[in-house]
């Protein structure tokens, strides 16, 4: 075991939405401050993937194992580089509704409330989506909340397809959004490229890449993290530092609480309520294809949106969830994840080649929020990480993909030349889909019931701090990605009043 020689006032663990924005927070304040990540540095992202690469799932997975309901083995698409998940994202960044903050009814049970609200978040959503670069319009969601600032650049305009799908939908009466999207000069904008590569040169500023931490290990009280222990290479470090961050994904952050289990904290570090890797959230995912006559590109942004059904219809009223394309599908990674549709387009044009199938269908992702379940988790079955995860709140996920069927049948109606009507396969994200996964380590006032304070400390460790997705305490039907980063910047002003 190597002691590294540095003593450094911040140590963040993870470099995605929130670690990576939490480090370009912190790095005009001149402290010291370690950055650690299992990955490599990655310039290139997933905006400039070519064709098939996206359909080469391997490449966007975690090299270990982790275990499902049955304990059969799976391997999970997250991804390990400087940046985190953000380096394969769309570059969707919504602000959850006003309404998500509150206590909601669904169907399938109760969204609990947050005790912060979305007007704690406000001005923080508008610094990230400055900081982001993000391109949007407000005028035409009816559930958007309010904005104390326009979007920083004007709305992305849609492939043509696109815009004439928008078109009949107003027509009938529906509201499609222009997606607000984080764009800058090479593409989509991520946490390597607008929070790490940023401050690479500044002094105070060190990254570690091919660190897997393995271990935090506390003072004898118990009561504060002393070491960081990495593994790089063969080799064992230990990093000591003042305030220690974990930014490593709600299912990694959480891992890495329990399996540093110690004397003062056996059921793992920070973890007194019991709540750790617990009331694990990931949505329900959904993507449904409509075939073209006409031919696309198959490698444009995604960029339309509909939240007319978000709080439900007049004949559900219950939420049911969020529309949007997919983008063009040899764009879109998570398209790897599923194969049953490639096989259902085969089935429907033989003929046709993977370019063919891309470039004549659109597809459309549906998000609905699950709800948290303290039997939902992360633990370790010996030295196995299981996921244990049944999806809930379903029939509203139904409910809205029918819907959107329906609404994409009436489309095609009115434009026969454009769609061929044949059918719209579906497929269902599976376990290994981890994309949008929160809650395992959540915020409150009470530390009976959460893990965090409202500033994201720990209850039990004085200088632990997680900001990535852990601390929600319950989902949206949104994407988690701006909240995220609203909340690094957030904690992020807390810090720099400590460390003065």
């Amino acid at each position: 075991m190597i002691i590294d020689d540095q003593y450094y006032d911040v140590i963040i663990v993870g470099t995605g939405a929130g670690g990576g924005t939490l480090a370009r927070k912190l790095a005009s304040t001149g402290k010291k401050i370690l950055l650690l990540d299992r990955g490599e540095l990655i310039h290139r992202e997933s905006s400039e993937l070519v064709d098939t690469e996206v359909f080469k799932k391997e490449q966007f997975h975690a090299p270990e194992p982790w275990y499902d309901n049955a304990g059969e083995p799976f391997y999970p698409q997250t991804y390990y580089a400087v940046g985190g998940n953000t380096k394969i994202w769309s570059g969707v960044l919504q602000r959850m509704r006003e309404r998500d903050f509150e206590q909601v009814q669904h169907q399938g049970g109760v969204s609990p409330a947050w005790a912060l609200k979305y007007q704690d978040f406000e001005p923080y959503y508008t610094e990230a989506e400055k900081l982001y670069q993000v391109h949007g319009k407000i005028e035409d969601d009816p559930t958007e909340p309010p904005h104390s600032q326009a979007y920083p650049f004007g709305e992305v305009a849609h492939e043509p397809m696109v815009q004439h799908i928008g078109d009949t939908l107003s027509q009938q009466g529906l509201h499609p959004v222009h997606l607000p999207l984080g764009l800058g000069n090479r593409g989509r904008t991520d946490a390597e490229d607008t929070g790490v590569s940023p401050i690479l040169n500044s002094e105070n500023v060190t990254l570690k890449t091919s660190a897997q931490v393995v271990c935090l290990h506390t003072n004898p009280s118990g009561s504060q993290i002393k070491a960081v222990e990495a593994k790089i290479g063969e080799q064992s470090y230990l990093f000591l530092g003042n305030i220690v961050v974990l930014a490593c994904g709600a299912v990694n952050s959480a891992a890495l609480l329990l399996r540093s289990a110690n004397e003062k904290h056996p059921d793992g570090i920070a973890n007194g309520s019991g709540q750790v890797g617990r009331n694990l959230m990931k949505q329900l995912l959904s993507v449904v294809v409509q075939l073209t006559s006409t031919a696309n590109s198959g490698s444009f942004s995604r960029t339309l949106g509909l939240n007319d059904f978000y709080w439900g219809d007049k004949d559900f009223p219950y939420p049911m969830g969020h529309v949007q394309n997919s983008g063009g599908i040899f764009q879109d990674v998570i398209f790897a994840e599923a194969p049953p549709i490639l096989s259902a387009l085969s089935r429907l044009m033989p003929s046709f080649g993977l370019r063919q199938l891309a470039t004549h269908s659109i597809g459309w992702w549906l998000k609905t929020e699950d709800l948290p379940d303290p039997n939902n988790r992360v633990r370790y079955v010996g030295d196995k990480l299981r996921i244990d995860y049944t999806a809930n709140n379903v029939e509203a996920h139904d409910r809205l993909v029918y819907r959107w069927v329906d609404v994409l049948k009436s489309v095609e109606q009115s434009q026969p030349n454009v769609f061929n009507r044949t059918t719209h396969p579906r497929s269902d994200m599976p376990v290994q889909v981890v994309a949008h996964q929160c809650g395992t380590c959540r915020f409150g006032e009470d530390p009976a019931t959460s893990v965090l304070d409202l500033n994201c400390r720990s209850h039990e460790v004085q200088n632990l701090y997680v900001v990535d997705s852990s601390f929600f305490p319950s989902h949206a039907s949104v994407s988690p990605g701006l909240t995220v980063i609203a909340n690094a910047l957030r904690v992020g002003d807390r810090l720099i009043e400590q460390l003065k």
